[in-house]
């Protein structure tokens, strides 16, 4: 089980690589729960500011969940099925979208189903020029079950969803882009490198900010804006009394970079 996902840490950096190449990375239950186990300690280790997130290999991110693993369950019927399937994918998506520290997703080939709700669920996204991703799901008789359904058309729109929902039709990296579900696509051997540095730019960043920048974004897209800037505010009133905010506000006037504690 702990080699499904491999951890190392990088200047601050946990990079984490989905390990099934022989199955393309496809997400099975051991796999989702490792890499759950692995950001719950990666949450409570101040040392680690970022999560990259990547796969093994050169020819997938992910595939999506894996067939072979989950038929059992949807054959014990619809109770075995939503909690040993379609909950553990759920869960998984919603964990990487409220993380409090950013996850960077860098797809370096085949992002397909679960790989592309891993993606959709991310905060931040960089994809190779050989990324590609699908909803396959409904080629299997099913909707996307880990949270595609809900967060695709919020991110790129019903039409553009919908249409690679019900039509399981392939994009490529350029056209998600353009569609919003990366934020950028970049040549196949720079893909961590550029991970590395959008890391970089925010660990220069106050801890601090960056989780309340986190929430804020994440809480608030859902609800109504009223609702939203309640949110944004609060997590203002809990940014006030920090060291941070006294520092970055000092350093901005005595024209210096500022040194911030997380505190």
């Amino acid at each position: 089980m702990a080699d499904t996902v491999l951890c190392e840490t990088r200047d601050k950096v946990a990079l984490m690589t989905l390990n099934r190449p022989a199955k393309l990375n496809a997400l099975d239950y051991e796999l989702i729960d490792r890499l759950m186990v692995l950001l719950d300690d990666i949450e409570c280790d101040n040392a680690i500011r970022v999560v990259i997130l990547t796969g093994a290999g050169d020819r997938a991110f992910s595939s999506g969940a894996d067939i072979a693993c989950f038929a059992p369950s949807i054959n014990d019927g619809p109770d075995v099925a939503l909690r040993d399937f379609v909950r553990r994918g759920q869960r998984m998506t919603a964990r990487i979208e409220s993380f409090s520290k950013p996850i960077i997703v860098a797809v370096n080939g085949i992002a397909h189903g679960g790989g592309s709700e891993i993606t959709e669920a991310a905060p931040l996204a960089i994809a190779s020029e050989r990324a590609e991703f699908c909803k396959a799901e409904i080629t299997l008789g099913f909707a996307p079950p880990f949270g595609g359904s809900q967060r695709l058309p919020r991110l790129i729109g019903r039409k553009r969803a919908l249409r690679m929902i019900l039509t399981g039709e392939p994009i490529g990296a350029i056209q998600a882009r353009d569609f919003g579900l990366v934020n950028e696509v970049v040549p196949h051997e720079r893909l961590l490198p550029e991970a590395f540095a959008l890391a970089a730019k925010i660990i220069e960043k106050s801890p601090l900010a960056v989780a309340a920048c986190l929430g804020s974004v994440t809480r608030g897209i859902n609800v109504a804006i009223d609702e939203g800037l309640c949110i944004e505010a609060n997590y203002f009133a809990r940014m006030a009394p920090t060291h941070d905010i006294k520092e970055g506000i000092a350093a901005w006037l005595e024209r210096r970079k500022p040194r911030f504690t997380g505190t």
